[in-house]
């Protein structure tokens, strides 16, 4: 016997074996076809070696060794600790500057790093609308240190990292997602972008482009979930704070300027209204990055005195902001979209900084609701009010979905439905009837379902380190510090069916706001509406009509 068709006949005979035959192959005894698979076998041990020919677990392989052993021959694995000092407390320092410096721990080779800024649309009263929609486009551009955002962008892919800025009606967020390993770099961009952009007159004509364009795309898109937002602020807080336009009017888009950037900056982007803030790294690592770039350092436009901040608070109106628009042709592709009317009313509710504001965060859960098509299973709002007794019984209805915007001064929780233009009385009478059953009792199940699905929520998307991050900054840049997860869970527990009645009875005092776009016959009176959410059964009151 040669050495291979030694090897092979050793090595087969510790293979396993199912009723007396080879799992791998059947052993045969004629020499022809023995000397055919010793063939096959010695190529495949001359690749492979022995290794080829290991034997590999499966059901009836180490059935001696218990799941909770570790199998023999396997490295001991080694785990990350925790120091129990730092445990998950979110790290504030406050430097010379009146910047504030805000880091969390967390495992991981990436680290998210950004500067919120106290600045949106909400300041500009005194401004041309639209320049933090133009400082949102203008964002990581060419700086006094980069040339273009190319160079910023190869800068980021050394460490493999991505950029975004974002606004909102009360917050400017310039973040960086890299390797922890990059940090100074990271810090060092994040200063520069935000305290020494170029803003050149080929950039801002380029802004002008991409404003134009996103309006133009804000009035084409199918869903009109974005417009309806602007429109109920507008309706809500007329001419005030955050009701006042987050993208830019087309009016403005010619007179915002290098000009008139610099005066907003020069108000708005000042150390005491900034927190840098810090997933994935060590606290004095991003405090030392910060002494280092953001201390004494002096703005491109200048380090003056800034006496027009808007201090303003914001005042509820109410009213109805109405767009007759024909919305039969939306579909973007060969299956048409059927012609709707949309519609969202608001009520005022309350800031975050309140302490009711965890309860009507329940109110909103348990409100939920969704699209038509948007029901799945668990977790995906099917047990809600508006999917139980608006969606499941009105199959006419396309949506219904509760909203709960929050800010520092105030709050509204709205309800967003969609329905065929002929049906939108009925449709405003289902959703008064809504909000007015807010008032009435509340079910324990009911209430436990939506306190549970709001702890699930919040920890699911705590779980993501962008996340942690905007978290971290936005409590930091309001209140000086923050919540950790399980103080916010403790406070959700504590929420009882007399606090959601109790700040839904509040809320239904207030004038409604009343956002409506689309084929708007059918439309009922704004005062109708008012009447509905005042009465006990939310119902319209009776018109008549000599003709049809």
């Amino acid at each position: 016997m040669s050495s291979f068709e030694k090897i092979y006949f050793e090595e087969s005979l510790k293979m396993p074996r199912i009723n007396g035959r080879f799992m791998a192959f059947k052993l045969k005894v004629k020499h022809r076809q023995c000397r055919t698979i010793t063939g096959v076998y010695a190529v495949h041990f001359s690749r492979y070696g022995l290794a080829g020919f290991r034997q590999y677990s499966h059901g009836t392989c180490n059935a001696n060794i218990p799941l909770s052993s570790p199998l023999p021959g396997v490295p001991k694995p080694i785990f990350a600790t925790v120091d129990g000092q730092e445990k998950f407390e979110t790290k504030v320092t406050t430097l010379e500057n009146g910047l504030r410096v805000a880091s969390q721990n967390k495992f991981g080779q990436f680290c998210t790093v950004g500067i919120l800024i106290n600045s949106g649309s909400r300041h500009e009263a005194k401004y041309a609308s639209g320049i933090s929609h133009f400082l949102e486009k203008l964002a990581f551009s060419s700086t006094a240190q980069f040339g273009s955002k190319d160079e910023i962008l190869l800068a980021l892919e050394k460490h493999g990292g991505i950029c975004d800025c974002q606004t909102s009606r009360d917050t400017t967020m310039y973040a960086v997602s890299a390797d922890a390993k990059g940090l100074d770099t990271v810090v060092s961009l994040l200063a520069d972008v935000v305290l020494q952009p170029r803003l050149s007159e080929e950039e801002i004509e380029m802004t002008r482009m991409a404003v134009r364009f996103e309006l133009e795309d804000l009035n084409m898109r199918p869903d009109p979930e974005p417009l309806l937002t602007e429109m109920i602020h507008a309706a809500a807080f007329r001419g005030n704070t955050v009701g006042l336009p987050r993208y830019c009017p087309e009016e403005n888009i010619g007179q915002i300027d290098q000009n008139v950037l610099h005066s907003y900056l020069q108000n708005y982007y000042t150390p005491s209204r900034m927190v840098l803030a810090g997933v994935g790294i060590e606290h004095e690592q991003l405090l030392d990055c910060a002494n280092k770039y953001l201390l004494g350092v002096k703005p491109v436009w200048g380090a003056g005195s800034h006496q027009d901040i808007d201090r303003s608070v914001a005042q509820y109106t109410g009213g109805i902001v109405k767009i007759e628009k024909d919305m039969s042709d939306v579909s973007l592709g060969p299956t048409p979209i059927p012609e709707l009317t949309h519609l969202m009313i608001g009520l005022e509710s309350c800031s975050f900084l309140e302490e009711d504001f965890i309860p009507f965060a329940v109110l909103n859960m348990m409100m939920g609701g969704g699209g038509s098509f948007s029901a799945g299973g668990p977790g995906k709002g099917m047990f809600t009010r508006l999917y139980l007794n608006v969606l499941n019984r009105h199959h006419w209805m396309y949506n219904a979905t509760a909203y709960h915007h929050s800010y520092e001064d105030t709050g509204l929780l709205c309800i967003h439905a969609s329905a065929d233009p002929r049906q939108v009385r009925e449709m405003v009478e289902i959703i008064t009837r809504e909000f007015t059953l807010m008032a009435g009792a509340v079910g324990e199940v009911e209430l436990e379902r939506a306190k549970t699905q709001l702890k699930s929520m919040l920890m699911m998307n705590l779980e993501s380190r962008p996340v942690i991050f905007e978290d971290v900054g936005r409590q930091v840049l309001a209140t000086g510090g923050r919540k950790l997860p399980d103080e916010l869970c403790n406070l959700i527990s504590l929420v009882t069916s007399g606090d959601i009645t109790r700040v839904a009875t509040k809320m239904l005092r207030n004038k409604p706001a009343v956002a409506a776009l689309g084929d708007l016959t059918e439309l009922p009176d704004y005062d109708h509406i008012q009447t509905a959410l005042t009465s006990r059964d939310g119902k319209l009151p009776r018109t008549y009509r000599l003709f049809r």
